[in-house]
């Protein structure tokens, strides 16, 4: 699956809200919503995969997995209120149950799974994206997610907290203790 860099807190917040309507459409029987539903959250889904799971491979099953629960599950989507949300959660929770199912060997280590991709239209920034991958592997799976689901993606931390069935208070403090090792170890490229 070729990935983009996700859109970021600051571009493109708006991607729950574009996931209402096709939602609605799905739970009335609409199939060719799921196509809609694809272009606009599977690029997302599989990051969050990727970050959880550290195994493209791996994140790549997961999405396809989450479609395959979203397309069986139409009548409860007409109670979603937070597409988004559901999207990511349904996500975070396959790709901790594919963890769990999967051998402890890994096929390719995270160190070497792009985290954090260069945009298609700069690849020159692919060094810099190579770089900060380096870095966020070195962060424990939680922190890594954490500020994955802030900063890359944009949820709150009351979001974080039920997407990944913590507190929001443990959220929070993944995410700060995360930003805060990352700094530690930027300082050490410098």
């Amino acid at each position: 699956m070729d990935v983009e860099a996700p859109a970021g807190p600051g571009r493109d917040l708006e991607w729950g809200a574009a996931l209402r309507g096709p939602f609605q459409a799905l739970a009335g029987g609409d199939a060719a919503a799921l196509e809609t539903i694809w272009e606009v959250a599977s690029r997302r889904l599989y990051g969050l995969a990727l970050w959880r799971t550290g195994n493209a491979e791996d994140a790549s099953d997961v999405v396809q997995e989450v479609f395959v629960r979203l397309a069986s599950r139409r009548a409860e989507l007409s109670r979603v209120s937070t597409p988004h949300v559901w999207l990511l959660t349904v996500t975070h929770n396959a790709a901790v149950d594919r963890l769990r199912r999967r051998e402890r060997r890994r096929s390719e280590p995270i160190e070497s799974a792009a985290l954090v991709a260069a945009p298609v239209h700069d690849p020159g920034r692919r060094i810099e994206a190579e770089r900060m991958s380096r870095l966020l592997s070195e962060l424990p799976e939680a922190q890594r997610e954490a500020v994955a689901l802030r900063h890359v993606e944009g949820c709150s931390y009351r979001e974080i907290g039920r997407i990944t069935g913590v507190p929001t208070f443990t959220a929070a403090s993944r995410c700060r203790l995360g930003l805060a090792r990352l700094r530690r170890l930027m300082e050490g490229f410098r």
